[in-house]
């Protein structure tokens, strides 16, 4: 079965009678010149339509939990959407856990995942109820116990391992193999485990967790995963007889960024996973452990667009033809930072033949900040209006004010409806924190 994560366009991208592209009922045009541009746009319908892809697809597993990787895009708006579709949160800063916890979020239904949690992060997240924290390596552990005896309470966790799996993806986002800043080689395990039951009387400890990468095409390796995983906690049983009854295997799975992007479907991934999980279980003689899933990405990033004004142009003599938006690397860091690839359409001219072959440039004082190289399209012309789409995923999470640039507004669309999630920062808030010392003032 195919899966919302395989569609390059949100599921409710059509051409109206006004012959511009709409989404979720909106007409793009109509949302740049509500609203400004750049202009981050979030369709809701297909946001909930991948929820329920995810809930469909493993709902033969009875013990499985979804957590959304809140740092794919976080805000109180995306978060209200994924708890009423019954998901919980994987967070990895104070400013996520905060975030989730002013939505209304169930914080039993929270996980504290990250590499260096500081003590205010830690203590935030005993104070507010966050259900698991994900620990990292042994300097944390040692924190947290100490901070939970400080609270008089227990700390729920899960050990993150480094399981020594290397999906074929960008360096930046692998995060499985063994030469990798996050998590427990698998050889600390048993330390880290002697240390819980002999010395950090307020640790618990529930299983283990695991991630392997992002924008993951390949399927083996989330079998090879949840073998790691199911032996690793079997072993663990036999040697302290622990009963360890929780297994987190992250996320990861890919979207679809351009036509030439193929990535399989959550129907296919779940099956690879709930197979090898029933295998294991038999064959390592455990009881069913509870699975908990992470998709980040590929919950959020097809619904997302990014609707742009196209301004200056540029023809280099027997080279591009460049033209320039008002948002670029600063909205949209991806490209810049590790060659990601985008498609974008004209939405006011969506039905013009794609002759032109032209390069998209950002607004920022860096050669590098380039959104799209060498894509077709009708002839762009100043004031039209560009939607780059699946951009739903690290583009907001990831945008700065560089340039003292203000960042963008995001809104909500469904039903015909539109409505602002983030407003679009102002002039005053990008001084708002600044300060003058005395002695500077005349």
């Amino acid at each position: 079965m195919n899966s919302t994560n395989q569609s390059l366009k949100p599921l409710t991208t059509k051409i109206n009678d006004n012959g511009n592209i709409e989404i979720g009922g909106c007409d793009l045009v109509g949302l740049a010149e509500k609203y400004g541009t750049p202009l981050y746009v979030i369709d809701e319908y297909t946001l909930r339509s991948v929820c329920r892809d995810y809930r469909d697809a493993f709902k033969n597993y009875p013990k499985v939990n979804m957590m959304y990787a809140s740092k794919a895009l976080c805000n109180m708006g995306i978060s209200s959407v994924l708890a009423s579709e019954g998901f919980g949160f994987d967070v990895v800063s104070a400013g996520e856990i905060y975030t989730v916890f002013k939505a209304g979020v169930d914080m039993a239904k929270v996980l504290f995942n990250g590499n260096n949690k500081s003590f205010d992060e830690l203590s935030l997240a005993m104070r507010l109820g966050v259900g698991r924290i994900s620990v990292d390596n042994f300097f944390e552990l040692s924190l947290l116990n100490e901070i939970a005896k400080s609270y008089n309470k227990t700390a729920d966790i899960l050990l993150r391992i480094t399981p020594g799996i290397e999906c074929h993806t960008h360096e930046y986002i692998q995060t499985g193999h063994l030469d990798s800043k996050f998590g427990f080689d698998l050889t600390q395990i048993d330390e880290a485990v002697e240390l819980i039951l002999n010395y950090y009387t307020n640790l618990k400890l529930h299983g283990l967790h695991a991630h392997i990468g992002s924008q993951i095409f390949e399927t083996s390796i989330y079998g090879d995963e949840i073998e790691i995983l199911v032996k690793e906690i079997a072993r663990l049983d036999e040697k302290f007889g622990l009963k360890p009854d929780e297994i987190n295997a992250g996320g990861g799975l890919g979207v679809k960024y351009t036509n030439s992007d193929c990535p399989p479907s959550v129907y296919t991934i779940a099956d690879i996973m709930i197979n090898r999980l029933n295998e294991c279980i038999e064959k390592y003689k455990i009881d069913p452990p509870s699975l908990f899933i992470e998709p980040g990405r590929s919950i959020i990033s097809t619904s997302g667009v990014t609707l742009y004004t196209i301004g200056s142009s540029k023809i280099v003599p027997k080279g591009k033809t460049y033209f320039a938006v008002d948002g670029g690397m600063a909205d949209n860091a991806r490209p810049s930072m590790y060659g990601a690839q985008y498609y974008a359409e004209i939405a006011n001219k969506p039905d013009y033949e794609h002759a032109d072959t032209v390069t998209i440039a950002g607004r920022f004082c860096e050669s590098g900040d380039i959104l799209i190289k060498d894509i077709k399209m009708p002839e762009p012309e100043e004031g039209d209006i560009l939607c780059v789409y699946n951009t739903g995923a690290y583009n907001y999470s990831m945008a700065s004010n560089y340039n003292r640039v203000q960042k963008p507004a995001m809104v909500l669309v469904n039903n015909s409806q539109s409505d602002i999630i983030i407003k679009r920062e102002t002039l005053n808030d990008l001084i708002f924190h600044d300060e003058i010392p005395g002695r500077l003032r005349k």
